[in-house]
């Protein structure tokens, strides 16, 4: 049973790689001035990246969970979401209104997804 971690940390992994299943931490921005459009927007790109470095993308998502700090975003974020998903790829997913550990943050994305 070998498991890969990438982006290893004291508190946690970014990413772990079991039996072709990429499993990413929650992801933030580290913009937290920007909107929730800006926010989500940045945290995407840290999903296409670290989705890119585990050997996968973003047609191989199996599942979201996607956090946020108020359902008033729910529109803005969407319309950021559908820019970016890949279309007939779209995963299942669940979005739920949530207090974040950092308060500045407005959204937070948690993805698995498998290898190509």
């Amino acid at each position: 049973m070998e498991i890969k971690r990438l982006h290893v940390g004291k508190r946690l992994s970014e990413v772990a790689i079991h039996n072709n299943t990429v499993y990413l931490a929650g992801q933030i921005a580290g913009d937290t001035s920007a909107d929730i459009k800006g926010q989500t927007r940045e945290v995407l790109g840290h999903i296409d990246r670290l989705l890119a470095e585990a050997g996968s993308d973003k047609t191989c998502i199996l599942s979201t969970q996607i956090f946020i700090t108020d359902m008033a975003l729910f529109p803005a974020m969407n319309e950021v979401w559908e820019e970016w998903v890949a279309q007939g790829h779209t995963p299942p997913r669940a979005t739920v209104e949530a207090k974040l550990a950092n308060p500045a943050c407005l959204i937070e994305l948690v993805v698995v997804a498998a290898q190509r």
